[in-house]
């Protein structure tokens, strides 16, 4: 019964939230394009996926992947390629996309946008090269005085900040981009919004109603994950200057509002504890 209530809450903020809605085509072509390029189809099971980076989007592929057989199981330590065996909206004709919005469930995962951005943060600046050499070098050159030779791999939180700052969401990367503009929520009218907070439970509710065997389980967290607990986040908010904070809420307030988040708690008394 709490989850059907929480289910129906995040509906209802987002009908609220978007008031009239936008179809796909009053979309601009870029926005288009974004929401095309993150929808995942299965014709089989008749079901759309919105997938968002940094919100369990790696395990929901292999899901797909083992319900259409290209993969035996789930298991997190099989690698996986994230573009082959799957079929994207964007891959289709316009009245093919028309059809499946309109008859086919439809629906996405969404994590509390500060978690979203640190654990993106956390991984890509401090595991993965390319991610480095590609933004690092490049935040540390911009936003830090008599930066030398950085392998950005040393980027800090504060200018990660300051570099999404001065981004155009539209064009960000993926993995920082708002939920909102991977996804159009206003303009697809997704049927259920999961959460990362209620994970198992979200992701078991979904492979029940779109039917799929019961052999097939959302797959466990990888071994090696290393979580955003609310130590780590209290740490990461009290160490970075409030002003910062506080000016890219803006950037992210639709993910925070039409999504029921509240916004992070950044008073004196709080970064106390």
């Amino acid at each position: 019964l709490e989850a059907a209530v929480l289910r129906d809450t995040r509906n209802r903020t987002l009908r609220a939230g978007c008031g009239r809605r936008r179809g796909l085509w009053a979309l601009t072509p870029s926005q288009r394009r974004t929401v095309l390029r993150h929808l995942l189809v299965s014709d089989k099971y008749r079901f759309l996926y919105c997938y968002v980076p940094k919100v369990a989007c790696s395990n929901w592929k292999r899901v797909l992947k083992v319900l259409h057989g290209a993969m035996e199981s789930g298991d997190v330590r099989t690698r996986m390629d994230h573009r082959s065996d799957l079929v994207f909206l964007a891959d289709m004709e316009p009245d093919q996309i028309a059809y499946r919005l309109d008859n086919y469930f439809k629906f996405v995962f969404v994590r509390n946008p500060v978690e979203r951005l640190l654990s993106a943060y956390r991984n890509k600046f401090g595991e993965i090269e390319e991610y480095q050499r590609r933004y690092g070098v490049e935040i540390v050159r911009r936003y830090r005085q008599g930066a030398g030779d950085s392998a950005g791999d040393d980027v800090t939180f504060s200018e990660f900040l300051r570099y999404l700052l001065d981004e155009d969401v539209e064009r960000m990367n993926e993995h920082w981009m708002p939920i909102y503009n991977l996804c159009q929520p206003c303009a697809v009218r997704y049927d259920f919004i999961g959460s990362y907070e209620r994970l198992d439970d979200d992701a078991n509710y979904v492979l029940e109603h779109i039917r799929a065997p019961s052999s097939v389980r959302f797959p466990e967290r990888q071994p090696w994950y290393n979580p955003v607990t609310p130590e780590v986040l209290h740490y990461y908010l009290c160490n970075t200057p409030r002003r910062l904070i506080k000016d890219l809420l803006v950037k992210y307030i639709l993910d925070f509002s039409l999504f029921a988040y509240p916004l992070p708690n950044i008073t004196s008394e709080f970064c106390r504890h």
